[in-house]
């Protein structure tokens, strides 16, 4: 495969100039690129695909009909980064999550943001994600935010912003982990040639940050486990692979029980005390006695136990008010309230509908902007102006004008692309990065690289995996070891 051959377009490609000509540092992997067959990619990428269904790597996609469990398409072609790029990035998100941390903290507790008029008080205590039962409540460390999973976009060479803050349960870490392992069994000569930083020291690093946050009560080595909703939800192969990784115990909520203010874990050689649950339950099911009766994936009594200091929840309860889509219009106004910093990372322009002005200037464009739900995820309930046709922009002006305060709006980005193996051969599909943040009593951990999603439709620029997206593994080239990185 030649450099004639990769089709170059008007968005900023991650590896090439506008001429084809590698960019800086990006020497040595576009010569291998140039010189790799197709039919040896071929191979390799079905090769890559029989090891994720041997490993078991599958996402559910509900709503679908038939078998909803599917493999996530995985690109063979790396993302890669410079040193100095991932510094930058480091520092940002260091920043903004320490910021978030506070902003937690301190929405819980004197609400002192919203007395300086920063961030209107109905937003946070009108939130659906605002909970009134964790106002006062002390948390280990004022940790709220253990794990964060910050969605960044690309539009240049120095130009990076923040799409998504996710502070709830982010996913998608045990992909991140999974693609470096496949990658290394499938091209060994490419991690030869390049210094590329390791990952694999994630789920250690997830479990010492755990540890640090372990509830006053604690008595000797922290007792740390999983806390799953089951085998039928969608990240289950996560839950069960970081629990794996870091040597705890995988446990769904009819293994944990509540006795003299204690949360206990159920073996066979008796009750053994939980310090530490690392839960990937959303807030509403966790505990049938304070939130929904109905519940039956969650432990009757685990809150009058984390309240009173017993148990540490990571990441904490009623944190998803830091990553609702309005309320990250005011992150860089946290970070200068909060740290007296000017932020390294930049937001998307963002309208919320719910303002007089940004509503009229929404509905006048709709065909120019993508629209969500503030409480959406996972890229549904989207519209994507430029790409939906006369009827889907008026039907969805219709829902907003039925509830303007449930719907932000942000400018069309030109994504940069970087070179992907489709169907056609080499060329250039949309990417973002999902960098995986921890932070722990006693300082804030990051690996380098993260989760990039890549749009594998030509032109497309919904990355999310439920909406058809894949991934990349994702390569931070050490500054000093490796061609000018």
């Amino acid at each position: 495969m030649t450099s004639d051959d990769f089709e170059l377009n008007e968005f900023f490609d991650e590896l090439r100039l506008p001429d084809g000509s590698p960019r800086e540092g990006m020497e040595k992997f576009v010569h291998w690129m140039n010189e790799a067959p197709t039919e040896m990619l071929r191979v390799r990428q079905t090769e890559a695909e029989a090891l994720f269904r041997r490993i078991g790597i599958t996402f559910a996609v509900y709503g679908e009909g038939g078998d909803p469990e599917r493999l996530i398409p995985f690109d063979i072609l790396p993302r890669i980064l410079l040193a100095r790029e991932w510094e930058f990035l480091s520092r940002g998100l260091v920043q903004r999550v320490t910021a978030l941390n506070r902003f937690l903290q301190d929405v819980y507790h004197k609400r002192e943001i919203i007395a300086a008029g920063i961030v209107p008080e109905r937003l946070v205590l009108m939130n659906k994600a605002y909970l009134p039962e964790m106002c006062g409540v002390q948390v280990p460390g004022g940790v709220y935010t253990h794990i964060a999973g910050i969605d960044l976009v690309r539009t240049g060479p120095d130009d990076f912003y923040v799409l998504e803050d996710n502070t709830r349960t982010p996913s998608g870490v045990s992909y991140m982990l999974q693609n470096r392992e496949v990658m290394m069994r499938l091209f060994p000569d490419l991690f030869n040639r390049h210094a590329i930083a390791p990952v694999e020291r994630y789920p250690d690093d997830l479990r010492d940050s755990l540890v640090t946050v372990a509830p006053h009560r604690c008595e000797g080595e922290p007792k740390v486990v999983v806390l799953s909703p089951g085998i039928y939800n969608s990240a289950y192969y996560e839950h069960s692979f970081l629990a794996d990784t870091m040597g705890v115990e995988l446990v769904e909520g009819q293994d944990l029980f509540v006795q003299d203010n204690t949360v206990f874990m159920r073996t066979t050689r008796g009750p053994e005390k939980v310090d530490v649950i690392y839960r990937r339950i959303d807030d509403a099911f966790l505990d049938p006695l304070t939130f929904r009766p109905d519940s039956t994936l969650g432990v009757p009594g685990l809150m009058n136990v984390y309240r009173s200091g017993g148990v540490t929840l990571a990441n904490a309860v009623g944190g998803g008010i830091a990553d609702d889509k309005a309320i990250y219009m005011y992150v860089p106004d946290m970070i200068r309230f909060y740290l007296g910093e000017e932020p390294i990372l930049k937001n998307v322009p963002t309208y919320w509908c719910a303002r007089e002005e940004d509503y009229k200037y929404v509905m006048d464009h709709l065909a120019e902007l993508v629209v969500k739900e503030v409480d959406g995820s996972g890229g549904y309930g989207m519209l994507v102006g430029p790409k939906s046709t006369a009827e889907e922009i008026a039907a969805y002006a219709e829902r907003i004008k039925a509830a303007p305060g449930e719907f932000i709006a942000q400018p069309t980005l030109a994504l940069s692309t970087c070179p992907t193996f489709v169907e056609e051969g080499i060329a250039p599909r949309h990417v973002d990065l999902r960098p995986f943040v921890l932070v722990g009593s006693d300082k804030v951990r990051l690996v380098p690289g993260g989760l990039t999603r890549v749009a594998m439709k030509k032109d497309s620029l919904v990355v999310n995996s439920s909406q058809g997206g894949g991934t990349k593994d994702t390569w931070i080239i050490e500054k000093g070891r490796s061609g000018n990185a």
